[in-house]
């Protein structure tokens, strides 16, 4: 018993040290960091290297010495004349945006499409890769914006959904001149929802009393706390048709080819339901369609990463780790049903 006291106090103060010492960490890291949000840096990697990578692996396992050596051959005869002409191969910008519900990527976005407007020409093409549920529409308003900057530029922009482009997504997707959709992706759900809970008679239950004071007839319509009236509801479902007026008109803009009526109802369908309904324009997942245009362009992915301080780069490292943890047990869970 004395071993294990001693033993459990010499944990405790190793513990207090470890604690102290990740506290002062973070607390210089804090200061050298002040003044440096912000920053970040554009990384670019050319996509035909790494298709050609992929090829190359899985020859050196498949092929002979002998099929191996004439491949090689022939690539750098290829190689050669290639130099030796100047290079007529089209360019394609690819990007990313895998949206949460805040449209987070927006702020990487808007460096990554300032960076390709620079040098991209009409003859170019941009293919965003473009994965949301949607989210709050300021948010998703002002990403949808970035990709309106390449369209006014004139340059074409692809957007490929491989498995959700909801709401706001869906408000991204619009803007490409051409979407390509994998079969069984989620398309649609052109609509606007907004839910809050009320605790009023809860409060008035316990004889808590909560007031809200405003300057502006609608300053306020729906609270939690406070007690909600008709008008205000009223006022409240004006708001939400007057946002999906806009959402519809802005989807219209850039789809005229829809029936905008038949599907702005909040409804969603998959992939090939949606081609049928014009949402999309072909069924093609995002690695066909790259692994094509890499035969005949030169393909660039591009993209900003913003600089992460210690602390910041602690609590991501817990979140992603509180993530697998959640997400594994809902996976179990999941696999139950089917066993």
């Amino acid at each position: 018993m004395e071993f294990l006291s001693e033993y459990a106090s010499f944990l405790a103060k190793t513990l207090t040290v470890l604690v102290a010492i990740v506290a002062v960490l973070l607390v210089v890291a804090a200061t050298r960091g002040k003044g440096r949000r912000g920053n970040g840096q554009l990384q670019v990697q050319k996509l035909n290297d790494f298709y050609k990578d992929l090829r190359e692996r899985l020859e050196h396992s498949v092929l002979s010495k002998d099929q191996l050596k004439t491949v090689r051959k022939a690539e750098a005869k290829a190689a050669k004349q290639e130099k030796k002409a100047p290079s007529s191969k089209a360019r394609v910008f690819v990007l990313d945006f895998d949206g949460d519900i805040k449209a987070s990527a927006t702020e990487n976005l808007r460096h990554e499409v300032t960076a390709l407007l620079s040098m991209a020409k009409a003859d170019d093409e941009v293919v965003l890769r473009l994965e949301s549920g949607g989210g709050m529409v300021h948010s998703y308003g002002l990403a949808s914006s970035q990709l309106v900057r390449i369209r006014d530029a004139g340059i074409p922009l692809t957007v490929c959904v491989d498995k959700v482009a909801a709401s706001g997504g869906y408000m991204m997707a619009c803007i490409g001149g051409k979407i390509l959709s994998a079969p069984f992706a989620i398309l649609g759900s052109i609509g606007v929802v907004a839910q809050l809970p009320n605790v009023h008679r809860l409060l008035k239950k316990h004889e808590i009393d909560f007031e809200v004071l405003t300057a502006g007839e609608y300053k306020r319509t729906l609270t939690v706390f406070g007690e909600n009236t008709e008008k205000g509801r009223e006022k409240f479902q004006e708001d939400l048709e007057t946002t999906h007026e806009l959402f519809k008109g802005f989807v219209a803009r850039y789809r005229p080819q829809l029936d905008i009526d038949a599907i702005a109802t909040g409804e969603v369908w998959l992939g090939m339901a949606a081609q049928e309904r014009l949402l999309v324009d072909e069924l093609k997942t995002s690695d066909q369609y790259l692994a094509e245009r890499a035969a005949e362009a030169e393909l660039f992915h591009l993209h900003f990463a913003q600089k992460k301080s210690l602390q910041e780069r602690v609590g991501l490292a817990a979140s992603m780790a509180l993530d697998r943890f959640v997400l594994t047990w809902l996976s179990r869970l999941n696999q139950q049903r089917f066993w």
